[in-house]
């Protein structure tokens, strides 16, 4: 490359052939997978977008994103394919896509000269041996995919061998011969650094804001924590971006959205730990939170519930956390979601949260309280448990304790030291019970593949087959009434999914009344599941643990209960959904007619993804 003008910024220039062919080639197509039937609006694709950033940073290639949230079909994409292969295909696949990832991989397979493919997202990282001996050439993405795909654009130019690049799984050859060899390989695991460049390209934001969606982001990758049921290689590592280094970003994602003024100013912070730890987190969320406050947006993240409550930690501290949370939402935050997970000590314990009960409800009082806008997680059945702690987790669930009037003029230090006071607490309870904060009801533990807790089912001897749809292993329960209570609950969570789901996405784009409105929709959803938990435990009651040929009998006894709550509910949701209609517009309100009157049609209790997990 010859310049013209060398000391200019800009400057005409004499390419080689060479040069251009380093410039243009790969071609690399990077593809997400979708299934628009179970989840009816999209997010903005985040892991192609940010790995199209990082491809395209090396100055080699070209990049072309597609994603099927967007009205693409696995059809299309194997036309695509087929009739133009790229040079190098990306898919991201997450879980319940294991069979749109499977019709990709075999047209790519199948073609005269395949291109290198890679395939990364949360789902292959479990798959992952499954997959290489179906596909022997296939290479699996671990990680977040930056350094893997800058490394895999120099290895097909032939700069590096595939042995260096980062963060991948693959089955090889033996060197110096044609001789295969049946072991996984694994180039070195490099966790790209989130202190550099982990931000997106915004090709799709726009398509995505025309189908109804809403914009992510990400500034913090890792979990100061280890889970016993989560998989992630980076548990226990954390690190996050200088909120500085966001400040083009958002003015860009802001101009974009200046074009769309129905859609809400909100952006929703995927990280799994927004705050992280150290000793500058509280310093560092409130610079993050006012570059979001100063670029125009609210905001929502995610984060663990020891960043408001630690029983190891004094008064001074609870006090800062609460001073801060207060300034969060002055500078935007519209809801943060906690990952409660459970209120019974023995269950934390089993699934390594490193909290307990105790500080669990004083943590979600102080949140309340301080008029924190929340979400909680929570897994009600899990394969180790005993009938004594769903009963715990039943009651806790239902604790009207906890969700306390929101006290704005009091001190926080007042605060902090009123949640632990249980007197004061009583005065100041809404009398709501806690399920109506928890985002998602009768959640049952998913046995993943590779997670501690699947070790722990498969030390007890229930674990069976793997499920590759969902990258988990087949579980059964040591109580069988419980596992046939957490099948059940799981049909009545797919039933209503689709139209909870929609509530939940209309509720992401509305603002002020209307998203009100459908909050309050989705409380009418969650009441319904905590009665049909009530009920299922009702009728485990009437069985004998030592007696598991009964489980058709109490099966149909579960079903009978559902069928009971589910007519109730279609009385309490034709009412209520009509009122939701009268406060939405245009394509919201289409939308919402559209995924009720599917719902309301529905019959039976079909599962969504036909293997049933951890519910025999």
């Amino acid at each position: 490359m010859r310049l013209h003008e060398p000391d200019s910024w800009l400057s005409e220039a004499v390419l080689s052939d060479a040069a251009v062919f380093r410039l243009t080639r790969p071609r690399v197509l990077l593809a997400a997978l979708y299934h628009p039937e179970f989840f009816p609006l999209p997010r903005f694709p985040l892991g192609i977008s940010d790995v199209a950033r990082a491809a395209r940073a090396t100055l080699m290639g070209t990049v072309t994103l597609s994603d099927m949230q967007l009205g693409t079909t696995v059809e299309d994409l194997i036309k695509q394919v087929s009739t133009e292969p790229p040079d190098i295909l990306g898919i991201s696949a997450t879980f319940g896509q294991h069979d749109l990832l499977i019709q990709l991989l075999d047209a790519a397979f199948a073609l005269r000269e395949p291109p290198m493919v890679v395939a990364g997202g949360s789902l292959t990282a479990r798959n992952e041996q499954l997959l290489l001996e179906r596909y022997p050439n296939l290479l699996v993405a671990r990680g977040g995919g930056e350094a893997t795909i800058e490394a895999m654009l120099a290895h097909w130019h032939g700069d590096v061998a595939r042995e260096e690049i980062p963060g991948i799984g693959y089955t090889g050859a033996a060197r110096g011969g044609g001789l295969a060899v049946g072991r996984r390989r694994t180039a070195r695991p490099v966790a790209r650094d989130a202190s550099g460049d982990i931000l997106p390209e915004l090709d799709l934001l726009p398509a995505t804001f025309d189908h109804h969606g809403v914009a992510q982001l990400e500034t913090s990758r890792g979990c100061t924590n280890t889970c016993s049921f989560c998989p992630r290689g980076h548990k226990g590592r954390w690190a996050g971006t200088p909120p500085e280094q966001l400040r083009w970003m958002l003015s860009q994602i802001g101009q974009v959205l200046d074009r769309y003024p129905g859609v809400s100013r909100t952006l929703y912070l995927v990280d799994e730990e927004i705050i992280g730890g150290g000793a500058d987190a509280v310093e560092r969320i409130l610079r993050l939170a006012r570059a979001l406050h100063e670029a125009g947006f609210t905001w929502e993240s995610s984060c663990r519930i020891d960043q408001t409550v630690r029983l190891d930690r004094d008064e001074n501290w609870h006090t800062e956390r609460a001073a801060m949370w207060r300034t969060l939402v002055e500078l935007g935050l519209r809801r943060m979601l906690f990952g409660v997970e459970s209120g019974v000590d023995s269950i934390l314990t089993r699934f390594n949260k490193e909290t307990t009960a105790r500080q669990n409800a004083l943590a979600i009082r102080t949140l309340s309280a301080l008029n924190i806008p929340t979400r909680y997680t929570y897994i009600t059945f899990d394969p180790l448990m005993t009938l004594e702690e769903l009963k715990a987790t039943h009651a806790f669930q239902g604790r009207t304790d906890l969700l306390l009037r929101p006290q704005p003029g009091v001190d926080v230090r007042e605060v902090v030291r009123g949640v632990r006071d249980e007197g004061w607490a009583a005065a100041h309870a809404t009398g709501r019970p806690l399920h109506t904060g928890i985002s998602y009801m009768l959640v049952s533990m998913e046995c993943l593949i590779g997670a501690a807790y699947t070790r722990q089912a498969a030390a007890a001897g229930l674990t069976g087959q793997a499920e590759p749809l969902m990258g988990r292993v087949a579980c059964r329960y040591r109580d069988w009434r419980i596992g046939v209570a957490s099948r059940w609950a799981q049909r009545w969570v797919d039933r209503h999914f689709a139209l909870d789901y929609t509530l939940k996405s209309l509720e992401k784009v509305l603002d002020g009344t209307p998203r009100a409105a459908v909050r309050q929709a989705r409380v009418v959803l969650k009441s319904a599941a905590y009665q049909v938990l009530g009920d299922l435990i009702t009728v485990i009651e009437q069985h004998d643990l030592q007696q598991p040929g009964r489980q058709e009998e109490l099966s149909g006894q579960a079903e009978a209960a559902l069928e009971a709550r589910a007519r109730a509910l279609r009385g309490q949701m034709a009412e209520t959904v009509e009122q939701v209609g009268h406060r939405l517009a245009g394509e919201h309100a289409a939308m919402l007619a559209r995924e009720y009157g599917r719902w309301r049609s529905a019959t039976g209790w079909e599962l969504i993804n036909a293997g049933e997990s951890c519910a025999q």
